[in-house]
């Protein structure tokens, strides 16, 4: 695998960003070979959806959180996935917001809220004594393939219901699909190459800056590694609340808060075995409990079907800066 040198602090923030704009276009070559591919051997779209899009677009926060395991950085895994689950509520949606307000009165949202709240307070629970053990990753996966398949039945019956369902299971707005085989192959080889690469490059570069900061790495996965993974679904939502189409924002950051916390770390926990992951206290104690409440925020939302506002969106805003300010403070050195 690459080595490069982290000797400095400008070299790793290199690798950090490097890395991360590797992961994001091995990413997007995967799920455009992979769907391809499986349009040509004429799986149902549905099926191609809840799969392979599905944990697809989480491809960057997996094989960080694998690489983290492989490379015994584990605080990186945890990290990103719980500053991308804070990110995308407070960022993802309180930043659009400023530019257009979110509208919340889909249906099926507070079903939603409530899944992804109860999901947020099962993953605390199994971290409670600060370990997270195989089996814990077998019962996010379980929980996790559990959800997929209500969605799927969910929108076999009943389509237009969830938009989150309708939208993940619709693949048509995938463009740029490879034609032939052997491009389909390439988009997909080159997918599978790239991305660990990328991943290397962002947790050695992460660790790296944790260690010339003297910081704990857990600080780095919190901030500088969640954001940059929570950067494409804010570039949606903006470009969503630009054009005034602002209504799929809330259904995307509950769909990958889900995925972050049952996919990523399911995956995660299993590939560390029988040892499992140790969890930093600081984490238990403190951000964990962040991002119950940046899920909870959501709940007057959706539950009265309530837009978000301009003044709400920097009201977001203003908290997640207060978030970074406080985990500096109880991270930090």
């Amino acid at each position: 695998m690459l080595d490069l040198p982290m000797d400095n602090l400008a070299v790793a923030g290199l690798a950090v960003v490097f890395g991360l704009g590797l992961l994001l276009f091995a990413g997007d070559l995967l799920v455009r070979g992979s769907v391809a591919l499986a349009l040509k051997f004429q799986i149902p779209p549905m099926v191609i959806g809840l799969t392979i899009v599905a944990f697809g677009t989480s491809a960057p926060e997996l094989f960080i959180g694998v690489q983290s395991v492989f490379s015994g950085n584990v605080g990186i895994a945890l990290g990103n996935v719980v500053g991308s689950n804070i990110a995308n509520v407070l960022l993802v949606l309180g930043i659009p917001s400023m530019i257009y307000p979110t509208i919340c009165k889909q249906p099926a949202i507070r079903r939603n809220t409530v899944i992804m709240i109860g999901a947020t307070l099962m993953f605390i629970y199994m971290a409670r004594d600060a370990h997270l053990s195989f089996a814990n990753g077998v019962t996010m996966l379980i929980l996790l393939l559990a959800y997929l398949g209500y969605w799927a039945n969910h929108t076999a019956k009943k389509p237009g219901m969830d938009p989150l369902a309708d939208e993940l299971t619709d693949i048509d707005g995938i463009d740029g699909l490879p034609k032939s085989g052997l491009a389909m192959l390439a988009f997909v080889g080159l997918g599978l190459i790239g991305l660990p690469l990328g991943a290397k490059l962002m947790v050695d570069g992460g660790v790296s800056i944790a260690e010339y900061l003297q910081v704990d790495e857990a600080l780095i996965g919190l901030t500088l590694i969640a954001v940059g993974t929570s950067l494409p679904e804010l570039a949606t939502t903006v470009v969503a609340a630009m054009r005034r189409h602002s209504g799929l924002a809330i259904g995307n950051v509950i769909g990958s808060n889900l995925f972050n916390l049952f996919g990523v770390m399911g995956v995660t926990t299993l590939v560390a075995g029988e040892r499992g992951i140790e969890v930093d206290r600081h984490l238990i104690d403190f951000d964990f409990w962040v991002m119950l409440g940046a899920a909870m925020v959501l709940v007057p939302f959706a539950f009265r079907h309530r837009p978000i506002t301009r003044a709400w969106g920097f009201v977001f805003l203003l908290l997640y800066l207060a978030y970074i300010v406080l985990i500096f403070d109880v991270t930090g050195p």
